[in-house]
């Protein structure tokens, strides 16, 4: 039977991603340039700046970032344990080096470049700037990402019922929602760039949840097994011979001395003499 951990395990979500990336390097990428356009600056004009400013911003590293070191150290203070913070470091080294590093390597173009083709490997950093690694999309990866670890940090130290837990689901999809179609609604990147960039972020994030229980349950088990060692030494470790001393000898009791002893009777009492 399928569940959400199997559906979103590694070798799943990578291959999903591969296919994609196929897909929208190959026969799909007509398809996929002919669904974008600047619908903000063509229907809502007015509204591009807050647009961009505002809802745009939620999964910028200037918001995201912040809230998740604000619940990595907050939770590591009171716990005292640095797994939250070296967690939080670990999905920033994520970012930057998958999410990152598929940017610089595919180097497709931005829609607003001035190279509209869409292509892999003819953009660049060098040449467009941000305007040339477009996908996967950050912002898209970002909200799965970042906002998904803090939901893991809070889930793993406060255990929440399944009340709270269904609540941080939908904070987390709303966030997810708001970034791609923000983001598509102003146009800043091809459709598969969102796509791309929520499929890259989750795999960032189940890589880092499951090295984390990898540790965990490892930690644990050796944690355990000492246990074991020190209660198999205690038994076998022989107990002390007790030695029994022999019971002090009695001492002599010395004869009674009659009342009167040492003293001179006489046969008969004096006479009295008249």
């Amino acid at each position: 039977m399928l569940t959400f951990r199997r559906l979103t395990s590694l070798p799943v979500l990578i291959g999903m991603l591969v296919l994609v990336t196929a897909l929208v390097a190959g026969p799909l990428r007509e398809f996929d340039r002919s669904l974008h356009g600047f619908w903000s600056d063509e229907l809502t004009p007015r509204w591009t700046d807050f647009l961009d400013q505002v809802p745009n911003a939620v999964a910028g590293q200037a918001v995201c970032l912040p809230i998740l070191l604000a619940v990595a150290f907050t939770l590591a203070w009171k716990h005292r344990t640095w797994r939250p913070i070296l967690i939080a470091g670990a999905v920033e080294a994520g970012f930057y080096g998958v999410v990152g590093g598929l940017k610089i390597v595919l180097a497709r173009t931005s829609p607003k470049a001035d190279d509209v083709s869409g292509r892999f490997f003819n953009g660049g950093a060098a040449e467009h700037g941000w305007y040339g690694m477009t996908y996967p999309s950050g912002h898209a990866a970002e909200a799965i990402l970042i906002y998904g670890a803090a939901a893991y940090l809070i889930v793993i130290y406060s255990h929440p019922d399944s009340r709270v837990r269904r609540r941080l689901g939908w904070v987390l999809a709303l966030i997810t929602v708001n970034a791609v179609a923000v983001a598509y609604y102003l146009g800043y990147h091809w459709p598969s760039d969102l796509i791309g960039g929520m499929l890259t972020g989750a795999i960032v994030l189940r890589a880092v949840i499951d090295a984390d229980q990898w540790l965990l349950r490892r930690r644990t088990r050796a944690l355990w097994e000492r246990v074991l060692r020190s209660r198999e030494a205690a038994a076998v470790r022989p107990r002390p011979v007790s030695v029994t001393r022999p019971a002090p000898a009695p001492r002599p009791v010395r004869p009674r001395t009659p009342v009167g002893a040492g003293h001179r009777q006489h046969d008969r009492e004096p006479e009295l003499v008249p």
